[in-house]
């Protein structure tokens, strides 16, 4: 059984998988792209594969999702999984301080997540993650609360306009500054990232806070958005990233066994000025992220002196 739905304005110049999370909300994000990729997802009787494509008012919509018999989607309650770390707090706009060891989003009906946690708080599933950070990536993560503010924020994120600064702790001594330009590209069978010239265009500005000339502790903004972009750039220039066990160095990590996760923290987002009434709170603004206990007890020391 299949469900049809017309897109309203609501939906219009969204993602076709966030436009489908945004309504079958108990359906994981896993789901959905099984789906796309398996051709049961139809935009105006046209099957998709990708569900970063773009939707549009009046599109018709066909995923392999039913309602419930008396004419509702059925909803899986959720509750409140525990409390999430506010940076800024607006009409909106949420800027959370997301802590390691927690999805960005839910990997199953009903499962903790970061924004399982703002539903349960603030009892309603509109808001919605703009950006996506790893598991064990902890820091700067933006929600949209609202329909305008998210299609807003997608358009500066996809114009590449807000500034992205990470924190990294990194195996060797990394280089005063170095600009990674390797393209990317992603095996979504295995989630794995690769340097390839079949891949996206990636770019990344590495420049070292402080070094002991065993271990560099390295402030990265990403010029671009790709997945695992920062792991992967920094593997690529033979300073991996301490404590990742897909791309660091094995032996490295095997006698750090107090390193339990890739010492990756998204410290900075800065957003650019906008027109868009959405986001007159956050226009112009920058938020930044505590660093968390775990690096900075390793920075510490280390004695690693640096001025972020």
């Amino acid at each position: 059984m299949s469900y049809t739905l017309n897109l309203s304005q609501d939906h219009d110049g969204r993602r076709l998988d966030r436009t489908i999370r945004s309504v079958w909300k108990w359906v994981t994000l896993g789901e959905i792209m099984k789906s796309i990729r398996k051709g049961e997802v139809r935009v105006n009787g046209v099957k998709i594969r990708d569900g970063g494509g773009h939707v549009h008012t009046g599109d018709e919509l066909c995923v392999p999702w039913p309602l419930k018999d008396d004419g509702r989607l059925a909803k899986i309650p959720h509750t409140s999984w525990g409390k999430i770390r506010l940076i800024f707090q607006g009409s909106n706009v949420l800027i959370i301080n997301k802590p390691s060891g927690m999805l960005v989003q839910p990997n199953e009906a009903g499962g903790d997540s970061v924004i399982s946690r703002v539903w349960g708080v603030l009892g309603s599933t509109t808001p919605a993650a703009v950006h996506r950070l790893d598991r064990n990536t902890t820091g700067v993560l933006a929600v949209a609360l609202h329909g305008d503010s998210l299609r807003a924020l997608e358009a500066l994120f996809k114009a590449r306009q807000v500034r992205k600064f990470y924190l990294a702790l990194c195996v060797g001594e990394v280089p005063a500054e170095i600009m990674i330009d390797a393209p990317l590209l992603k095996d979504a069978d295995n989630n794995m990232v690769t340097v390839s010239d079949d891949g996206q265009p990636a770019k990344t500005l590495c420049t070292c806070l402080a070094t002991d000339g065993k271990f560099s502790l390295v402030k990265l903004e990403l010029l671009t958005g790709r997945t695992h972009q920062a792991r992967v750039h920094m593997a690529h220039i033979k300073h991996p990233i301490l404590g990742d066990r897909k791309y660091g160095d094995f032996h490295v990590n095997r006698d750090m066994k107090a390193i339990t996760r890739p010492m990756l923290h998204a410290y900075e987002l800065a957003f650019p000025e906008s027109a868009d009434k959405s986001l007159s709170e956050i226009a112009g603004k920058a938020f930044r992220a505590d660093i968390p206990d775990d690096m900075m007890t390793f920075i510490k020391t280390r004695r690693l002196n640096y001025e972020a």
